[in-house]
């Protein structure tokens, strides 16, 4: 029996980001030098199939700090964590290794030097998502306040709108994001922004290399998790790109075949903190199915990278 054919438009860049990259190096790293097992607070990144993968190693997932011998080492994830946790492993005199991707770690500095500037800050982001609750943690109580919508900022109490700064979470629509950004300024002229927008360049090109390849297909699927922010965001920038089916998968097994009936394409991409042996899992599956062409639609080049921690560059 042929099978019909499918071209599947593979969106690049997709899948892994540098930050992403080096948070599994340092529990890979750490395992090394100090043997398992190796704590971590909070999924090192989000998505199940990495984590299983490090936890096979000896790596041991928490929620909280208490949760953590004191004679193990315990690394903080790549979404960063409140200044409280260092400070509470510091007086543990536990070994701890930060994981926090340097692109947050460049927004948690911003917070700090607008706060010494006498300035109260807005976030914009999603509330109870590591990332924000670790940036809003940063600083005292109150100092931060927590937008996500548009409608969000109308109703915002601030202490003097004259002294004001915003940041943002790295992992967000860049769409949705101007618009928020646009309102805060609309209301408080005199808010400052960042030197450099926040939402990070991996999240970045991987919107726009959806919305490159969205409106020619008649489907497009994003491999990541459903915690993943960044993942959850490329889906919506899909459908507002144009796309009638856009949707999230794990893993090949989530593929609802049925609603892809009748389809002679598909795109397929990557959440920042999904492996690229999902995206070929996935590519697999509609090749049993199709007569599958595959094209790359790449619509920027990345090169980043992050050095890892100076303790795990050192002997033990």
């Amino acid at each position: 029996m042929t099978k019909p054919p499918l071209t599947l438009y593979l969106a690049a860049p997709r899948g892994f980001c540098a930050g992403v990259d080096r948070a599994i190096k340092i529990v890979e790293m750490a395992l090394q030098k100090w043997g398992a097992p190796v704590y971590v607070r909070h999924e090192i990144v989000h998505n199940k199939f990495v984590v299983d993968g490090l936890r096979a190693k000896g790596a041991v997932f928490v929620e909280e700090l208490d949760e953590c011998p004191d004679d193990r080492p315990v690394i903080f994830s790549a979404h960063g964590v409140p200044k409280s946790v260092p400070a509470a492993a510091a007086a543990r005199e536990m070994i701890y290794v930060d994981a926090t991707c340097p692109l947050v770690s460049k927004v948690h500095i911003e917070a700090q030097r607008h706060a010494e500037a006498g300035l109260q800050m807005i976030m914009i982001g999603h509330k109870g998502h590591p990332e924000t609750v670790g940036t809003m943690g940063q600083l005292p109580e109150g100092e931060v306040l927590l937008v996500e919508t548009v409608d969000d900022v109308a109703g915002v109490q601030v202490r003097d709108p004259e002294k004001l700064a915003f940041v943002t979470q790295t992992t967000l629509s860049v769409d949705d994001t101007r618009d928020i950004v646009a309102a805060l300024q609309d209301r408080f002229p005199a808010i400052v922004g960042p030197h450099k927008e926040d939402i990070c360049y991996a999240t970045t090109n991987r919107q726009e290399a959806v919305k490159t390849v969205a409106p020619k297909s008649d489907a497009l699927l994003v491999v990541g998790a459903p915690n993943s922010s960044n993942s959850r965001r490329l889906v919506e920038v899909a459908s507002k790109a144009g796309c009638t089916y856009a949707q999230l998968v794990q893993r090949a097994t989530d593929i609802d075949w049925r609603a892809l009936e009748g389809i002679s394409s598909i795109a397929l991409t990557a959440g920042a903190s999904a492996p690229e042996v999902l995206v070929n899992e996935v590519i697999d599956a509609f090749r049993e199915r199709y007569d599958v062409t595959v094209e790359t639609v790449e619509t920027a080049t990345e090169n980043v990278e992050f050095k890892v921690p100076r303790i795990l560059r050192v002997p033990a």
